[in-house]
């Protein structure tokens, strides 16, 4: 198990494809966009697309994870839908003409759409398998690339042409049976990521437009400075609204709250993920129906519930960093120690691989900063990446048979015996 956990939990940096950089790009334009790309996590494509390096990949891979975990705990079925579709689907629900729509044609002049949300594919999929009420409540969700024509891509993973997405559909039997699963059971879902992922705290359940499906509908903001919406935030109940509605309110929507208007208070804030209930929507325009208890015929209500990934992973970089670096989440940190072995010392070395055994041996995933290279460079870049612990050996911690521990968000380091590492970790 050992040798195992040895390729699937570690990492010697001197192995890893992709580095760090003192250089900024010229166009970065948020703390995420510097950050990642210079801590060696994404490499810029081109505007709105990044590559994901192994450290990046590592970080989406947890947050899609605790996202996925959450879906299933909620009865979701996962499935994978194609990137692509045919533009007629589009044309049926009068959707063909959105402004962030990429058009492609076939060899065979057919006309195609790069999918921005997949409604046109679902419904359609669903109505393949579900025919009575018997066969509802389901659920369907993907975690898949999407692909959105925006006009300016900015601020990083944050608003991008290409990111990852992850779309659950609802199919119901009634309204009634839609709002039991949205507010039972999808919001809970979604409150829980975000405390799993760190930001529970600073993340909102917010009310925003429902555009042509709802008057309202439901948007889950992280406060934070940088952030490019603006809401209006009740600090009796903590919900919000958002600034797109506030003229159509008179005050906080929580029923239990109704706090007036002038009592909310303007915050800047990212969005990280919206909930809407599509009701018969897309269900009217595929004829989507289901035989009801008494053979009737009855539209299918549908409900649809985004959360980036991707978008997430930004989000994070914005909240938690400070001006030497990322600051993890250990839920989401690529690895969770960094060792720093200083010195070219054979000792500190052969020290320094049978701690990295150790420690990977008892499934704790570590990157082994093992180059040759100076103190100031490997510290600078521990603070850079932002793993949460932080091993150093030197022939200093060696000479009391220690190995120094510091926390990335804490100011100050201590000695811990290399016999009790296990102990504090």
């Amino acid at each position: 198990m050992v040798e195992l956990n040895k390729f699937k939990f570690s990492m010697k940096y001197s192995q890893l494809f992709g580095k760090t950089s003192k250089s900024i790009q010229a166009d970065a334009d948020s703390a995420n966009a510097k950050l990642l790309t210079q801590g060696g996590f994404v490499a810029k494509q081109m505007a709105g697309v990044y590559n994901y390096l192994p450290l990046g990949l590592r970080v989406l891979t947890k947050i899609q994870n605790i996202v996925r975990e959450e879906m299933n705990a909620v009865g979701g079925n996962e499935i994978l839908m194609p990137a692509m579709t045919q533009e007629a689907s589009y044309v049926q629900t009068g959707r063909d003409n959105m402004d962030v729509l990429f058009h492609l044609q076939g060899r065979d002049e057919s006309e195609l759409v790069l999918n921005p949300t997949h409604e046109e594919v679902v419904t359609p999929l669903a109505q393949k398998y579900i025919f009575s009420y018997r066969d509802l409540p389901m659920a369907v969700y993907q975690i898949q690339n999407k692909f959105r024509n925006e006009p300016r891509a900015k601020s990083g993973l944050l608003r991008g042409r290409e990111f990852n997405m992850k779309d659950m559909y609802s199919f119901h039997v009634s309204q009634e049976d839609l709002d039991a699963f949205y507010n039972e059971k999808m919001i809970p879902a979604y409150e829980k990521i975000y405390q799993r992922l760190g930001i529970g705290n600073e993340t909102i359940l917010t009310s925003a437009s429902g555009g042509a499906f709802s008057r309202y509908s439901h948007e889950f903001q992280t406060l934070c400075d940088i952030g490019e919406d603006t809401v209006y935030l009740c600090e009796k109940c903590g919900q919000a609204i958002n600034k797109e509605i506030m003229e159509e309110v008179t005050g906080c929507l929580n029923d239990k709250c109704l706090n007036p208007k002038d009592n909310l208070v303007e915050r800047k804030a990212i969005e990280v993920g919206n909930i809407f209930k599509l009701a018969a929507r897309f269900s009217e325009a595929f004829d989507f129906k289901y035989a009801d208890s008494e053979g009737k015929e009855q539209l299918v209500q549908m409900g649809c519930y985004g959360i980036g990934p991707s978008r997430l992973m930004g989000a994070l970089v914005e909240v938690f960093h400070d001006d030497k670096g990322i600051i993890w989440p250990k839920s989401v940190a690529p690895y969770a120690v960094h060792l720093v072995s200083l010195g070219a010392d054979d000792n500190v070395n052969e020290e320094a691989a049978k701690l990295y055994e150790k420690l990977t041996g008892k499934g704790i995933e570590v990157l082994w900063d093992d180059r040759d290279a100076s103190a100031g460079a490997k510290l600078a870049d521990a603070d850079l990446i932002g793993i949460p612990t932080r091993l150093v050996l030197s022939k200093k911690t060696l000479a009391e048979d220690s190995v120094e521990v510091k926390e990335r968000n804490e100011k100050d380091a201590e000695m811990v015996k290399l016999s009790d590492i296990l102990k504090k970790i």
